[in-house]
């Protein structure tokens, strides 16, 4: 049946009224999603500059390679433990703080921030294990250290493995916080998975997520000064380009670090987990690592990923045992 001409017009001119409507039902939402980015991108960079004159300048900067790398340093003892922190530690001098007070009365603690980290310059330099290492040794040859216990967390115990073999003359023990071992290596990433995050980061969308995340410190031994600072640096240093190389660099990182092995005669400790919530192979690897040591052990906690956060004063003291009995022997 052929419909009337005016039925015709009726429903086209119907159709447009339909069509308009959804056209500003789209360009109302585009306005308020551009608006939201705006307002974030805004408040992110006014709370940055605000935070920025708030950050407190703990430890000192010491030149390496031509920028300046953050260490900190607590406690007189004679023998001197260097901490190294995991990946994506924002603040690692604050961060390690419980466990620096429980050894600081005994040993003198030295945490070295990369670059990247903490207050620590950025570096466009290639984040490979190699110039990793050779930046920290610079600057602990700043600093006049010259013989110190190497104490690594998660992925530093992988860029250790390269340290202690390099500088064996330096390093007198190995001591490793739930530290990353060369067979279970992290998934690849490339340059290009870093781009949204990059975008992410520069719109100032880091500081929505962190907002909206757990809180990895509540009820732990940190003072309210304390967590603010950590935030603060959380916020500044989360996604920075420093650490993005790195990710993108590590795949690499762990095919060179299989090629490796600590030196027999080097005494090693490692805090591991007892259970590991993705793999059942965390122990038996680390076991695999000290299997050819003269004295190497293992001790197992009830803890997660961050475990000197919760069990430093159980860690300290197994430290001291360790070292004592490292000294014993050596005599």
């Amino acid at each position: 049946m052929i419909q009337p001409a005016g039925a015709a017009v009726q429903n086209r001119s119907t159709a447009k009224k339909v069509l308009h409507i959804v056209l500003k039902i789209i360009a109302a939402f585009i306005i308020l999603v551009l608006l939201f980015i705006a307002v974030v991108f805004t408040v992110n960079k006014a709370s940055s500059y605000s935070e920025q004159k708030r950050t407190d300048h703990y430890g000192q900067l010491v030149p390496v390679d031509g920028k300046q790398m953050n260490v900190f340093i607590e406690g007189q003892g004679k023998e001197t433990i260097v901490l190294l922190p995991g990946y994506g530690t924002a603040a690692p001098a604050l961060d390690f703080k419980p466990l620096i007070s429980e050894l600081s009365p005994y040993y003198k603690v030295v945490v070295v921030e990369p670059f990247g980290y903490g207050l620590s310059d950025q570096t466009g330099k290639e984040r490979t294990t190699a110039n990793i290492v050779s930046e920290i040794h610079e600057a602990l040859q700043s600093l006049h250290i010259d013989r110190y216990i190497l104490m690594a967390h998660s992925i530093s115990g992988l860029y250790s493995l390269d340290y202690v073999n390099q500088y064996s003359n330096e390093v007198s023990a190995y001591i490793g916080l739930d530290s990353s071992v060369p067979a279970l290596r992290e998934q690849r990433i490339t340059s290009s998975d870093t781009k949204p995050v990059k975008w992410f980061r520069d719109l100032g969308f880091a500081r929505v997520q962190l907002k909206l995340s757990p809180d990895a410190y509540e009820g732990l031994p940190y003072d309210e000064h304390t967590l603010d600072q950590i935030n603060i640096l959380m916020r500044k240093n989360m996604y920075n380009p420093t650490q993005l190389n790195e990710a993108v660099s590590m795949y690499a990182n762990y095919d060179a670090a299989e090629q490796q092995s600590f030196p027999a005669n080097l005494p090693v400790l490692f805090f591991l987990q007892e259970n590991h919530p993705v793999t059942d192979q965390w122990v038996p690897e680390h076991e695999k690592q000290i299997e050819d040591s003269l004295q190497g052990e293992i001790i197992l906690l009830d803890a997660d990923h961050y475990l000197y956060r919760s069990h430093s004063a159980e860690i300290s003291e197994k430290i001291r045992g360790f070292t004592d009995q490292n000294t014993n022997r050596a005599l």
